[in-house]
């Protein structure tokens, strides 16, 4: 737990150091401060312990790993023939991680995964299986770097590339997830797992989150710079009756009974919930165009992983 300390007070140090020598955006600020505090809380450190000092700094310690770098680099690039006995462990070791992932098991899956390739490092089926598995995790990261290291070994494996474009698309980075779905229909036209996710994210790529947008990418200024929307709005505010209750609900002061300083009664929230079903009602008939644009930013789509799910 010691030497953990002492690293955890040398990234901290390092973000500091960062945080002290500017160029940075308010926002990479924030992230950094933010990143600072996560750490002295998990670690239990500070800045002031400086007992946890090491005699390098990070960059420090990093340039001298980076001196080693390239022997290190040649060493690991060096073609690896496995055994037969080791072909055969590593196929059993993958078949164990499928059963593992038709079980749910996803972490037990990656470690399965994991030994097969360390068996036999130039199998791509077994990076894009263990990607597989990865993103079931959530960790899409870890997903596109086996991606990529499947892709590598096997330029023309079309899973590979289909399950890079299911995990960049669950990072948000459609424009990346579109080429690497165009590469796989190159390689397998007729998928149509593959063709319906290309479409889901160059749809996505199209829409431009607004800087007032809520979780989906829902477009609310362009909601509020909409006439038809603001005027059917207008009017339903100006209701009387609509005043009534929202100055009621508000303050705390009104209900149905007209006691001072009680919570809204159930009245008032029917009245209230019935004024907003004529709102929609009214928006329906008068701009039944908005309502489906309103629709189609709301209701969810996310990529299909379907056939994603059939490990090899």
């Amino acid at each position: 737990m010691a030497d953990q300390k002492r690293l955890a007070y040398s990234i901290i140090q390092f973000l500091h150091d960062q945080l002290q020598n500017g160029g940075l955006s308010p926002d990479a600020q924030e992230s950094l401060e933010v990143a600072i505090q996560c750490l002295e809380t998990a670690f239990g450190v500070s800045m002031e312990d400086q007992g946890l000092a090491v005699s390098q700094s990070l960059p420090e310690i990093f340039e001298a790993a980076a001196g080693k770098e390239p022997e290190h680099i040649r060493t690991n690039l060096e073609p690896i023939t496995p055994s037969e006995d080791d072909i055969a462990e590593a196929e059993r070791l993958k078949t164990e991680g499928n059963e593992q992932m038709k079980a749910e098991n996803f972490e037990a899956a990656v470690s399965f995964y994991g030994k097969a390739i360390e068996l036999n490092p130039s199998n791509a089926v077994y990076f894009c299986n263990r990607a597989a598995a990865y993103s079931k995790l959530g960790n899409y990261a870890g997903a596109v770097r086996d991606c990529e290291r499947a892709i590598g070994i096997d330029p023309n494996y079309s899973k590979a590339y289909g399950r890079m474009g299911l995990a960049l698309s669950s990072l948000n980075k459609h424009t990346e997830a579109v080429v690497y779905y165009k590469k796989a229909l190159e390689l397998d036209p007729d998928n149509d797992t593959y063709k319906s996710n290309l479409k889901i994210a160059e749809q996505k790529m199209k829409e431009t989150p607004s800087p007032t947008g809520g979780p989906g990418g829902f477009d609310l200024a362009g909601l509020l710079n909409n006439p038809g929307f603001m005027s059917m709005a207008s009017n339903l505010m100006n209701n009387p009756q609509v005043q009534q209750l929202m100055s009621g609900m508000i303050s705390g002061g009104h209900n149905t009974m007209g006691t001072a300083g009680t919570s809204p009664s159930t009245n008032d929230l029917a009245s209230l919930i019935q004024a907003g079903q004529q709102f929609a009602q009214q928006m329906q008939q008068q701009n039944p165009e908005l309502i489906e644009q309103l629709r189609s930013q709301i209701r969810s789509r996310t990529p299909s992983a379907s056939n994603e799910d059939q490990q090899e």
